[in-house]
C-alpha cells in the first residue's frame, strides 16, 4: 500500500481542522489510544492503539494509519493497521472494515472519533462483515480457537516496545543485567516456538 499525500488538494480550512484536531487529541488523548504528528504531511496520520482488556489483543500495541481522501471531510479516510492482527473486520493487507468509515460516515466525525470506533473494532468484532474470513468464521464457530490465534499473533506482532531504563553501574545492575539477558533468550525461544505453532495452522 503506498502512502499518497493529499496535502495540496485538501482545502486549507480542512488542513487547519485537522491539524487542530490533531493536537487536541495529542493533548487529551482517549485512553488507550495515542496520536504520531507528521508536521510535514497532515493527511498521514498514524496512532498507536492499545489493546483493551479482557480481549485477546490486551497488552499488545498496534499501529493504525489514517489515509485522508481528496475530499475528506466529504468523504471517509481509508484506515490500516500497519500492525499484523488476526481480526474478522481487517484484511491481510491491513484494511479496516467498520461502517463508520463506509456507509455511516458523516462529514462532521471527526478523527478522535474514527480512533475510538477502531478501539471499540477490537473489543466487538463485526462477523458480518469479515474481510478475513477465516477469522469470522472463528469467530461465530470456535471463539476459543480464535481467541487463542488472536492472542498468539498479539504476542508474536504487537508487543510493546521495551522501555531501557537508567541503571547505576555497579555488583546489582550487573546481576539485573544478566537475568535480564536470560529472560530475553528465554522470550525469544517461546517467539519462535509460537511462529512455529501459527505456521502449522
Amino acid at each position: 500500500m503506498n502512502s499518497v499525500s493529499n496535502v495540496e488538494n485538501l482545502s486549507p480550512q480542512t488542513i487547519r481542522q485537522v491539524v487542530k484536531e490533531m493536537h487536541e487529541i495529542s493533548l487529551n488523548s482517549p485512553e488507550g489510544i495515542k496520536v504520531q504528528i507528521n508536521d510535514a504531511d497532515v493527511t498521514d496520520i498514524h496512532a498507536l492503539i492499545q489493546g483493551p482488556e479482557g480481549t485477546p489483543y490486551a497488552g499488545g500495541v498496534f499501529r493504525v494509519k489514517l489515509q485522508l481522501a481528496k475530499d475528506f471531510p466529504a468523504s471517509p479516510p481509508k484506515a490500516f493497521f500497519k500492525t499484523r492482527i488476526f481480526h474478522p473486520n481487517v484484511s491481510s493487507n491491513g484494511e479496516i472494515c467498520v461502517n463508520t468509515l463506509k456507509r455511516d460516515w458523516k462529514p462532521d466525525l471527526g478523527i478522535k472519533h474514527i480512533l475510538l470506533t477502531i478501539k471499540c473494532l477490537l473489543i466487538v468484532p463485526n462477523a458480518e462483515s469479515a474481510l478475513n474470513e477465516e477469522a469470522g468464521k472463528m469467530l461465530l464457530d470456535r471463539y476459543d480457537d480464535y481467541s487463542q490465534r488472536a492472542k498468539m499473533m498479539t504476542e508474536i506482532h504487537a508487543l510493546p516496545l521495551k522501555t531501557t531504563d537508567v541503571e547505576d553501574s555497579g555488583p546489582l545492575s550487573k546481576k539485573h543485567a544478566i537475568d535480564k539477558k536470560i529472560q530475553e533468550k528465554k522470550k525469544e525461544k517461546l517467539m519462535k516456538e509460537k511462529k512455529r505453532i501459527l505456521k502449522r495452522l
